[in-house]
């Protein structure tokens, strides 16, 4: 039943506080090397979009028609489209990134709070058969006092067995 059933949710919260005691360790590292690779993707769309502002520029002076002028006006409009439509699109991938990982951790959550019903469950079961426990160890002490207590009330009542064989005697 290794691949077919589902894990406990003791055994899915094991797993889940070791993952996350590992990514909490790797956690700043991780998000340092992120962060670069953003930084460094960042600068090179910006390197880019530049180097095509600059090509635009260099052929403005060349641009004698209308037509070319247009289309050069066209172009460098369409680069600063370009270039605001790539703010919005690394905003919406944060946070994509952001929604993806609180999918996780609400998993996750579910995952502990499904764990820590199962120990309240499980207390409360032991906490009844405690109680139960208690409950007959009462009732067992009572009915001993109580047969004590008659048995210390009997042999006023019934002859010794060695006094009838000394009235047998007789």
């Amino acid at each position: 039943c290794l691949t077919s059933c589902p894990p406990t949710p003791q055994a899915a919260f094991a797993h889940l506080a070791l993952a996350f005691r590992c990514d909490t360790f790797t956690l700043q590292q991780r998000v340092q090397v992120e962060k670069r690779a953003r930084d460094a993707a960042e600068e090179n769309i910006q390197e880019e979009l530049g180097q095509c502002r600059a090509a635009l520029e260099r052929l403005g002076p060349s641009c004698t028609d209308a037509g070319c002028r247009e289309m050069l006006e066209q172009l460098q409009r369409s680069l600063t489209v370009l270039a605001a439509t790539i703010e919005r699109a690394t905003s919406a991938a944060e946070k994509l990134g952001a929604v993806h990982q609180e999918a996780r951790m609400s998993r996750a959550a579910e995952v502990m709070v499904q764990h820590v019903e199962n120990l309240k469950r499980h207390h409360m079961r032991e906490h009844a058969e405690l109680e139960e426990m208690k409950r007959l160890i009462q009732q067992n002490s009572r009915n001993r006092q109580l047969a004590e207590t008659q048995d210390d009330a009997e042999p006023r009542l019934r002859p010794h067995p060695l006094m009838r064989t000394f009235q047998q005697v007789t």
